[in-house]
């Protein structure tokens, strides 16, 4: 999920990209947009601390590993340093087979210690549960909401890729988070007929439904090595990150991991309009971080910025994972937006 370039829209890949797009982002590419090409072919919360025995997935993060209980859900888990001074900060990962925690491990490492940090894994990503449920947009913001409130104070928010409409959604209904930095968002393309709305008139229900059928001998297939280096290939410019290969390996290995991506194939986590129904209405100062992205356009980056406290910079030679291959660029830009007055 990767922003505004000098011409504030992203160039899509080759077409080849789309024709394996269904395969695709069950594993892998960490951009969301390609949805619409798999379409056309086929409130109270509690804490609980985590028993070391409650997940067989490896931390992500040095930090500590919590779990919130979010009623008729279970438990969603999220990494917590609480060191250093000034506002909280929470990062919220991308959706896609392979989402987990270790996908913000480049801003961890760079502001763990500096003030407090949080990283959100999505409900049935990472080691959050994985159960066997309806899966929705409503159901992943009130999981950021609800870390918000175990936060308990004002917080920033740096959201990647679809995550970045969960994040913003939050934003309209928390008003402890004070600002927002979108990395590579998805919503900002054009609402009709692009990549990142479901085309299907039940909102996505028949296609969930044929990919449900065949999704775990699919899911098995697809979680290999070679399948997710490919997939992650297309969101690095240079040599993907081998500890991302690595733990998305692993994370795609627990109990329950096919059942979050295949609505997110489906596009029921989309938002149809996320720009007129989410970023238009933003009113908290907003950054969106961006360059080159497989299979998210940026048309409608122009009307964002021209709402007040929006702006964006382009983070030039990167490919949806900014925050991986130029981690000193991305920080500068965000130590700016939040110091500006």
């Amino acid at each position: 999920m990767t922003h505004s370039r000098t011409e504030l829209r992203a160039t899509p890949r080759p077409s080849r990209v789309r024709r394996a797009v269904t395969l695709g982002l069950l594993l892998g590419g960490l951009t969301v947009g390609a949805v619409a090409a798999a379409q056309t072919q086929v409130a109270a919360t509690q804490t609980a601390a985590a028993p070391a025995a409650t997940t067989t997935l490896r931390p992500a993060l040095s930090g500590e590993r919590r779990f919130l209980t979010l009623p008729g859900f279970g438990r969603v888990a999220y990494y917590a340093d609480p060191r250093g001074e000034g506002r909280p900060l929470i990062l919220t990962v991308s959706v896609n087979a392979a989402a987990s925690a270790y996908e913000m491990k480049p801003l961890w490492d760079a502001f763990a210690g500096k003030c407090p940090v949080y990283v959100l894994e999505w409900p049935g990503f990472g080691s959050s549960d994985r159960p066997d449920v309806q899966y929705t947009s409503e159901l992943m913001t009130g999981a950021l909401t609800a870390l918000v409130a175990e936060v308990g104070r004002d917080v920033d928010v740096v959201a990647l890729s679809l995550g970045s409409e969960f994040a913003a959604r939050a934003a309209l209904q928390e008003p402890r988070i004070r600002t927002l930095a979108l990395i590579s968002p998805s919503g900002l393309g054009q609402p009709r007929g692009g990549t990142q709305r479901a085309a299907d008139e039940d909102g996505g229900q028949t296609l969930y439904n044929r990919l449900n059928a065949v999704s775990t001998p699919l899911y098995a297939l697809l979680r290999t090595r070679i399948s997710i280096e490919y997939f992650l290939s297309r969101s690095f410019r240079g040599v993907v990150d081998q500890g991302l290969v690595n733990y998305s390996l692993d994370t795609t290995r627990q109990p329950g991991a096919k059942y979050a991506p295949v609505y997110f194939i489906s596009g029921q986590l989309f938002t149809a309009d996320a720009y007129g129904d989410l970023y238009s209405r933003l009113q908290i100062p907003t950054l969106v971080l961006y360059d080159q992205d497989a299979f998210v356009s940026f048309d409608r980056l122009p009307q964002f910025t021209a709402q007040p406290g929006v702006r964006a910079v382009r983070i030039q030679g990167t490919d949806g994972l900014p925050h991986f291959e130029k981690t000193s660029e991305v920080v500068e830009a965000l130590g700016a937006f939040w110091s500006a007055p």
